[in-house]
């Protein structure tokens, strides 16, 4: 109800606004003209767009040729609850003059046809998607890219929007083997997949099936996996019917007794390295949407790994402490293990597979070394502020005409947690927010093994760390004569025995063979174990 009253009144509060005088941007500027079509939700209309863009720190005017893109589009009106606010999201193709997919490239990112407008209208920072697509993208294989503009259709000014890389297919995007509706048999039909767990409505018509497993136990509830690459309309009988037995395969070796065995539990299907991070950027944002919707995983075909990869990433505007339901605007509590005990009655819920994830000790302790690693390197606290203080600054301008179009500021819109009187406070409430919350996740993901000797207490160095093919190990003084040495995995498994000569003191280790993941140097001396932690990336 609090929904509707909102969205009411927020479609008047909407022709109440000022009118915005738009003439230059910093940022881009997209015009859209549908020459008299009406856009709508399915199918898209044919549009011209042209893109300003004179350079880093060059304005842009209005009265600017476009010079980043001109030309035909397909466009559509995305989302699901997004659609109902007045500032509306889009979807985008671009097309030639006969309305065939064109791939180009826009604002500097690779070339693709298939992009996303998004409004970010709930969310009054603007920047909580543009933060979390860039934070995943600094550690993931792969995370859409983001570029702010100001947005004007048909002459009337629209405001901030975020132009986004649509989740699909590419050597640029998720980069995995094209599979034809030909390729039925032998490694071709193995790969690549993307398959989503979300609402069935948007792309794709909502086709897919329902898991083997309840959620949880006694859930009203069904996990419902659907289609994403190949389409729905594109995907053959033999593919629907593989990438479902495999899946099912999948999900017996999450639920059966030999889940942690490494040889016949789930990591012979799932890649743990996108796992962690598919985790940690979801729990940095406590997104409450995070591993029940817009969660997106893909297969390789067998000859490239053959694994199940987690990502890309998507949809946080709800993120961050944005919710005033279930999770709301708290900073402690962990979405992957909480979110179905305090918020039962929704329907869609977490699948049984990531708090059975979490039970694995192994996957665990990297979890906390991978999060450790992260939290000196990409996610420190400087590095996070940065990257915010960056946005606030690039769209401090831009962020006064955005609220003079939508002035939404102090106003409640579902389903904000936090009201801010300015686009400051709004900014301020996320900044101590995260601040909150990577306190809390220190404390929560801190390692607690005695066994795991800090590197720099050590006569010994390691790079590069993390690694791909070949470390080096450098000893402070010659290696002693009664050192042993060996490779171990994070539970203790011995992976081999590096030969060692003695009389030196630089050493190089050929990982290529290693899996992705946490590994130790374990040091034994007069009986003295010592364990010195690399990442194999």
């Amino acid at each position: 109800m609090r929904f509707l009253i909102s969205t009411v009144l927020f479609t008047f509060f909407a022709t109440m606004k000022a009118q915005v005088n738009f003439t230059t941007s910093n940022l881009p500027i997209i015009t859209i003209q549908t020459n008299g079509a009406q856009i709508q939700d399915e199918p898209k209309i044919k549009a011209d767009m042209g893109i300003i863009y004179n350079g880093p720190g060059v304005i842009n005017k209005i009265s600017d040729v476009p010079n980043d893109y001109k030309g035909k589009i397909g466009i559509e009106f995305r989302g699901s609850t997004s659609q109902s606010f007045p500032k509306k999201p889009y979807g985008f193709e671009t097309w030639d003059e006969s309305g065939e997919d064109n791939d180009v490239k826009l604002l500097g990112m690779p070339k693709e046809s298939d992009w996303t407008l998004n409004a970010t209208y709930n969310d009054k920072t603007l920047m909580r998607d543009g933060l979390s697509y860039i934070l995943a993208g600094s550690v993931m294989e792969y995370a859409p890219r983001v570029r702010y503009n100001e947005l004007v259709i048909n002459g009337q000014y629209r405001g901030i929007y975020l132009l986004v890389e649509k989740i699909k297919r590419d050597k640029n995007r998720v980069d995995i083997s094209k599979i034809e509706t030909t390729d039925n048999q032998g490694d071709a039909l193995t790969g690549g997949y993307i398959i989503k767990i979300d609402k069935e409505t948007g792309s794709n018509s909502g086709a897919g099936w329902n898991s083997l497993y309840a959620p949880y136990s006694g859930a009203w509830q069904k996990t419902y996996f659907q289609y994403e690459y190949p389409k729905a309309d594109d995907i053959s009988y033999e593919q629907r019917n593989y990438i479902r037995n495999h899946m099912n395969t999948v999900e017996n070796s999450i639920a059966g007794q030999d889940f942690k065995d490494p040889q016949k539990g789930y990591r012979k299907y799932i890649d743990t390295q996108s796992l962690m991070d598919f985790i940690i950027i979801n729990e940095i944002s406590k997104n409450p949407d995070a591993y029940r919707l817009s969660t997106f995983f893909y297969k390789e075909r067998d000859s490239d790994g053959g694994k199940i990869k987690f990502g890309p990433v998507w949809d946080f505007n709800l993120g961050f402490g944005n919710v005033d339901y279930c999770t709301q605007g708290n900073p402690e509590g962990l979405v992957i293990l909480n979110f179905n005990e305090v918020c039962p009655g929704d329907g869609w819920v977490i699948h049984f597979w990531w708090k059975k994830f979490l039970q694995d000790e192994t996957f665990y302790n990297d979890l906390k070394l991978r999060w450790k690693y992260l939290r000196s390197n990409q996610f420190s606290n400087d590095r996070v502020n940065f990257v915010i203080d960056s946005l606030s600054n690039m769209l401090g301008q831009a962020q006064v005409r955005n609220f003079q179009q939508w002035p939404v500021l102090g106003q409640y819109v579902w389903p904000n947690y936090y009201i801010g009187n300015t686009y400051a406070e709004e900014v301020s409430y996320l900044k101590n927010w995260v601040k909150n919350r990577l306190i809390y996740l220190d404390k929560v993901w801190e390692i607690k093994d005695s066994n795991v000797t800090e590197q720099e207490n050590l006569p010994i160095s390691i790079m590069p760390n993390p690694g791909n093919e070949i470390i080096q190990l450098k000893f402070t003084s010659l290696v002693p004569t009664g050192l042993q040495m060996k490779v171990v995995n994070s539970s203790g498994q011995l992976m081999y025995v590096p030969y060692m000569e003695k009389d030196q003191n630089l050493l190089e280790l050929d990982i290529k063979s290693l899996a992705t993941g946490v590994y130790f140097i374990q040091l034994t001396e007069d009986k003295q174990k010592r364990n010195i932690k690399f990442v194999k990336q």
